[in-house]
């Protein structure tokens, strides 16, 4: 109360540091409606140069311009006034589950609107009418007989590894025998 009080008699600000989430920060205090508030201030190396956030330059016409006016004045209203803007459904939501879970009993399902179902697509016939598509631009398709099908392919079957392992096997001991009758063969002809 002191604090405030002298700041309000002089009308002044003042700047102190606080700790705020593991770092020293500043922060300027003063004095509104009979409470002293805090503004947060950023050092000097938290600032970023605005250069660096202005968009580039883009050339924008004028009638560009008159249809931008056009439809923000379309959308323009005289005030905020009516449920749409008195109500804050959030909060509301938030209080119901609270006291339903108070109560014991399973939070209210939210009301969703139905979104329009999507067209769903038959990637098979869509496949198959592309084929015919290709085909009728080479020239090619139904005048020929053979018309392109669309098959699913076989699944691969894995090797055994113990064959493998066998022929891997035969392949070394064949080397050796042939290796062995190599060096004789030179023997014989020295």
């Amino acid at each position: 109360t002191l604090l405030r009080k002298a700041l309000e008699r002089n009308s002044k600000a003042a700047v102190a540091k606080f700790a705020w989430h593991g770092r020293e920060r500043l922060g300027l205090l003063r004095v509104q409606d009979d409470v002293i508030l805090l503004h947060a201030m950023k050092w000097d190396d938290e600032v970023r140069d605005p250069q660096e956030l202005a968009p580039k330059a883009v050339d924008v016409s004028d009638e560009e311009i008159d249809r931008a006016v056009l439809l923000i004045d379309s959308m323009t209203t005289d005030g905020i006034t009516g449920h749409e803007w008195s109500t804050d459904r959030y909060t509301q939501a938030l209080e119901q589950v609270i006291e339903a879970k108070a109560g014991g009993k399973k939070p209210p399902k939210p009301t969703e609107e139905e979104e329009p179902a999507g067209q769903v697509l038959d990637l098979m016939a869509a496949l198959q009418e592309s084929v015919s598509k290709a085909q009728a631009s080479r020239g090619e398709g139904s005048g020929s007989g053979k018309d392109a099908t669309v098959h699913e392919m076989p699944k691969k079957r894995a090797a055994k590894k113990t064959a493998g392992k066998k022929t891997a096997a035969k392949k070394s001991t064949a080397k050796k025998t042939t290796a062995g009758k190599k060096t004789t063969a030179k023997k014989r002809g020295a």
